[in-house]
């Protein structure tokens, strides 16, 4: 039986946030693992759902077949839908779509250029330390107003986890995958902690495949050559 919600993503940071939505609210989904390695983000048939050429994308069946993509679409839509991690009342939904724009706009970007240069391009012989030292700093710019917004409270719009917290969580917690520091981010690491005990998190950071050197285990060296080999 076809499930309302089919998901198309990878192992990625922005790749995870739908995953963990589904998986918080134990939401039935169909998933398709897309290969970066044969390119299928642009392949013609998924690039009719996500004309941008990236992940993730989700269909829902359950709604006319409608397509959303940009993750942080995707979890907006979805708490809508299922009428889960998503304030109702009027001011504190505005604060949440705030924060998840800083997210998308802030420390999506500024954290994914701190590893796309130091995990990608350095490793191909394109080593560049203005860019390096701009991005690893604007990113820990980035998580000290986190930090702050966190101090004194579990979760970052307050009492209530919700979708705010999935949407940072993966980039957040790749911090050494980007090589940015969170030395005396004290709120932020309890935060981190948090959503580390969060069996549903758990579960979705090992979908479609796990990818344990985002987070500093493994075989970084290794790691780091094959997702740089991506690239080329």
């Amino acid at each position: 039986m076809t499930k309302d919600i089919h998901l198309y993503t990878a192992s990625t940071m922005n790749g995870w946030k739908p995953v963990i939505f589904l998986e918080e609210a134990e939401v039935p989904y169909d998933l398709t693992h897309i290969q970066f390695s044969k390119k299928e983000q642009k392949s013609e048939w998924y690039m009719k759902l996500n004309p941008n050429g990236r992940i993730p994308t989700i269909v829902d069946h359950g709604n006319n077949g409608f397509v959303v993509f940009e993750s942080g679409a995707i979890l907006w839509y979805l708490a809508e839908k299922y009428q889960r991690f998503l304030p109702q009342d009027s001011d504190t939904r505005s604060q949440a779509l705030q924060w998840l724009m800083f997210q998308m706009s802030g420390i999506g970007p500024m954290m994914g250029q701190a590893m796309y240069f130091q995990r990608i391009a350095s490793p191909q012989g394109h080593h560049d330390d203005y860019a390096i030292e701009r991005y690893v700093g604007e990113s820990r710019r980035l998580l000290e107003v986190l930090n702050k917004q966190l101090i004194g409270k579990p979760y970052i719009l307050g009492a209530d986890y919700s979708i705010v917290d999935m949407a940072m969580y993966p980039y957040v917690r790749s911090y050494y995958w980007a090589k940015v520091s969170v030395e005396g981010l004290e709120s932020l690491q309890a935060w981190m902690d948090r959503l580390d005990d969060r069996p549903a998190i758990q579960r979705a950071l090992e979908i479609p495949k796990p990818f344990p050197e985002f987070f500093g285990k493994g075989d970084i060296e290794a790691a780091q050559a094959a997702n740089s080999n991506r690239f080329r």
